[in-house]
């Protein structure tokens, strides 16, 4: 019988336990973590500031809409909506409003990108308009996300 070359040699192989180590260590994982913060630090504040951006050219674009309906409105009435009367006139027609041709809007008068609506205030002599849309907090004033978006519209 031949025995195998070890045992010929008079060596002998030792089977040693050489398992493979799978996983991360804590201080990869940490490193992992601290990139994925900062990225997140990078990007975020600069996603939150599209959105607020965008925002605000809705709000812009919108109220470029709601003035050109009143502007239609005031061709076929003659006059600006009152206060009083308010967007909703370019819906429904005014009680004794015989030459109104609405609606002067394909759907309902909307709400500023903040869900706030928007105000309304027709000047004297009944041509000049002022919309506003007061931000995200829905109050006069403020800077930001809160910054007022006048648009005001004059013959």
């Amino acid at each position: 019988m031949i025995r195998g070359i070890a045992g010929v040699a008079g060596i002998h192989v030792r089977a040693t336990d050489h398992r493979i180590q799978k996983g991360f260590t804590l201080l990869e994982l940490m490193v992992v973590v601290v990139i994925i913060g900062l990225l997140a630090a990078l990007v975020v504040p600069r996603y939150f500031n599209t959105v607020s951006k965008s925002k605000a050219t809705i709000a812009r674009a919108q109220m470029d809409s709601l003035e050109k309906a009143l502007e239609e409105y005031r061709l076929d009435v003659g006059s600006l909506p009152t206060r009083e009367q308010g967007l909703q006139v370019l819906l429904v027609a005014p009680a004794g409003g015989a030459r109104w041709r609405g609606p002067y809007l394909k759907k309902d008068v909307p709400s500023d990108p903040w869900g706030n609506p928007y105000l309304y205030r027709p000047g004297d002599g009944g041509h000049d308009i002022e919309i506003i849309s007061l931000g995200s907090d829905g109050q006069p004033g403020g800077a930001g996300d809160a910054k007022d978006i006048y648009l005001s519209g004059t013959d």
